[in-house]
């Protein structure tokens, strides 16, 4: 059985969607906390509490999103809880991973600064599993809507 590949090098290929080839980060292990996230007191270098030595591997290759809060995680994960001054945030402990307290002290603001910081798209996932469709609806609402809303208004009172 012969075959023969034919390359035709004046013709353009298919174009592949960049989004596909995005990441995620999850809080496992030390995916946010240590790994992405040591807080602008860590003696890591560091940009904002962003690990420099990360942000630099991940602009260096161009990443084109990243995803949040992750995939089980996030199915526990009340945004609400994330946001505002980190000492007021709840608590809470993640039974996905390994039964650690999450301070939330990388919560909405933290993640869509990280973004900004590596230039790429932020990919919110929601909560699937304790919350509702309210509670994404007014995410959305809190991350996207340029008009007057109480979500709006919520997050210009913190600082976004």
């Amino acid at each position: 059985m012969k075959h023969a590949l034919i390359v035709y090098a004046d013709k353009n290929g298919p174009t592949i969607e960049p989004d596909i080839y995005g990441h995620f980060s999850e809080h496992l292990g030390r995916c946010i906390y240590g790994g992405l996230w040591v807080g602008e007191d860590s003696p890591i270098p560091n940009i904002n509490g962003y690990r420099a030595d990360i942000v630099e591997a991940l602009k260096k290759i161009r990443i084109p999103n990243l995803r949040w809060p992750g995939g089980c995680f996030a199915d526990e994960y009340h945004w609400k809880d994330g946001i505002g001054p980190k000492e007021e945030r709840k608590r809470m402990v993640n039974t996905h991973w390994g039964g650690v307290v999450e301070d939330n002290s990388f919560g909405t603001h933290e993640f869509m600064d990280l973004c900004e910081l590596l230039g790429c798209k932020a990919y919110v996932n929601g909560n699937v599993g304790s919350g509702t469709v309210q509670e994404m609806q007014e995410w959305v609402e809190y991350l996207t809507f340029d008009g007057d809303s109480p979500m709006s208004r919520l997050r210009a009172k913190n600082g976004r």
